[in-house]
């Protein structure tokens, strides 16, 4: 009997190690995987509380500060005052012209 005994705890022992380890809901590698995954979803609220931040101070600069008001009315909208002259530039196209000479041949 004590051989038995000998024999099968161990057994058991291990068998209940290895399924702590490796198997089950609440295993090491699933325990070790959601905390990983919880720790990227922290830094990404942190992130995000960092940006509601910033864009509450941008609300509360636009609200308070006439200037602020007014560079974004000229940037975002391309409002003038009265008596300004309004220039837009167009932007310069990626596509390269071939130019020719003289002699009527394609130089890129």
């Amino acid at each position: 009997m004590s051989r038995l005994k000998k024999t099968i705890l161990p057994a058991i022992l291990l068998l209940a190690a290895y399924y702590a380890v490796f198997s089950g809901e609440y295993s090491w590698f699933a325990l070790r995987e959601v905390r990983m995954e919880l720790e990227e979803v922290e830094d990404e609220l942190a992130r995000k509380r960092q940006q509601i931040d910033s864009l509450l101070a941008l609300a509360d600069s636009v609200e308070s500060d006439p200037s602020m008001l007014e560079r974004i009315a000229r940037e975002r909208f391309g409002m003038i005052r009265d008596g300004e002259t309004l220039y837009r530039f167009a932007e310069p196209s990626n596509s390269v012209r071939p130019s020719v000479d003289s002699a009527g041949t394609e130089r890129r």
